[in-house]
């Protein structure tokens, strides 16, 4: 099936983080644009990600340790890693998810109502 990333709906995530999302029988992808000065609330998940920074600056912190990730960056994050982070700048973020992120596809994300 091809799609263009207009194709599919956005959803946000939390506040200033929004993403279009695509669900496989074994992962998530999740194509996250993001506002500058938007923070991402601490917290941890039972899926691996992987973030690919595709614009922007985006400060990261993975298990107590803080990063800045600029375009072209590629940060892996282990499954139950607690992690958080800030927008440096305006960001476009792809996040690989395994397995799927039920909770997206539900709309029920648990960090973006606090």
């Amino acid at each position: 099936m091809k799609l263009t990333l207009t194709d599919i709906e956005s959803f946000e995530i939390s506040k200033g983080f929004t993403a279009r999302l695509i669900h496989t029988e074994t992962m998530t992808l999740a194509y996250v644009d993001i506002e500058a000065g938007a923070d991402l609330p601490e917290h941890a998940h039972f899926h691996e990600q992987v973030a690919n920074v595709l614009e922007g600056e985006f400060e990261f912190v993975l298990g107590g340790k803080m990063m800045v990730l600029r375009q072209g960056d590629v940060l892996v994050i282990p499954s139950n890693v607690p992690h958080s982070g800030r927008a440096l700048t305006r960001c476009r973020i792809l996040d690989v998810f395994h397995p799927v992120r039920e909770d997206f596809r539900s709309g029920n994300v648990a960090y973006a109502k606090k």
